[in-house]
């Protein structure tokens, strides 16, 4: 199997290089960067082909879809930083990246005749309630506009494909790159006290075992809509930032250490507003993916140890 991999650059897409290499699958990874510009941590990712690509130039992308004929097109690469995104400056750009440059990839999908991956959002819905998203569900409200461009980008795939998977995921963390981990653990060396919000609800999703499903869904034709986050149960920031320090502190990380460090619940209110609306139910159900023969992502309490062990800090 032969796959294609945007946003090479990211947390995501470093994982699904290494995961593709590890079956021994030719991946071809792309971003903006004229060559590789992730984690240079040795792993199979820095030494694999790579083309550089901008995915919101139209011809340039169908030229290079037509010329390494994947059999598969794993699309990564995204706007992520979501108060950014709220700027009246770089709004343009957000669509043009996440919806406009989806679209290109699709369209050179189509044209191909290969399969698509787009990893999505749960931020495509309102984030109200407590009843966990169903994958299937098109009761679509975004809150943002990287919510609002992640849905368009949605559309512009199931409008021009069959073969396709739409995976939409939350919360996610990985080696290559910033993420609310290692944000919390770098606070956690120069504070004694930490607030985080304890009214936005939902489970964590490392990267390195996304790659895995990720690569398990291209190789079959069950595509459609899934939600795919670690398994272990739904959390509050506030749960998930209690649990990092007390694993850090376990792996002997003194500056952890409850007796020096406290964790603070806050409302979302209390914490104070952002320039982008998040969701407070970030629930997403993943029933789907067991009934469809995949195999569910390991517990997020688990996928955090072994994030900590692979990290320095």
């Amino acid at each position: 199997m032969k796959v294609l991999v945007t946003g090479v650059g990211g947390q995501l897409g470093h994982d699904v290089m290494n995961e593709l290499a590890g079956r021994n699958y030719q991946g071809i990874g792309s971003d903006l960067a004229p060559v590789y510009s992730g984690a240079p941590d040795g792993t199979a990712v820095t030494g694999m082909p790579y083309v550089q690509m901008d995915i919101t130039d139209k011809a340039s992308v169908e030229e290079i879809v037509s010329k390494e004929a994947p059999d598969v097109v794993m699309h990564c690469a995204a706007w992520t930083a979501v108060d950014l995104a709220e700027e009246e400056g770089n709004q343009e750009k957000v669509r043009q990246v996440n919806a406009q440059g989806t679209e290109n990839v699709a369209l050179a999908c189509k044209k191909a005749g290969c399969k698509m991956v787009y990893i999505s959002t749960d931020y495509v819905f309102d984030g109200q309630g407590t009843k966990p998203w169903e994958p299937d569900c098109k009761d679509y409200a975004p809150l943002n506009v990287y919510g609002q461009t992640k849905l368009e980008g949605e559309m512009a795939v199931a409008d021009n494909l069959e073969k396709y998977f739409i995976v939409r995921i939350a919360w996610v963390f990985g080696v290559n790159g910033k993420n609310f981990i290692k944000t919390m653990l770098n606070l956690g060396k120069t504070h004694s006290q930490i607030k985080v919000v304890s009214d936005q609800v939902g489970t964590p999703t490392y990267t390195y075992d996304l790659a895995r499903l990720l690569v398990d869904m291209a190789e079959t034709e069950k595509y459609g809509y899934y939600h795919a986050t670690n398994e272990g149960g739904y959390i509050s920031w506030y749960d998930f930032t209690r649990e990092i320090f007390r694993q850090a502190y376990g792996l002997g990380h003194e500056e952890y250490a409850p007796e020096r460090l406290s964790v603070i619940p806050v409302t979302t209110k209390e914490y104070g507003i952002s320039k982008a609306e998040r969701p407070f139910n970030s629930r997403l159900a993943k029933d789907k993916l067991g009934k469809n023969g995949f195999q569910p992502l390991p517990t997020w309490q688990d996928a955090l140890g072994r994030y900590l062990e692979k990290i320095d800090f």
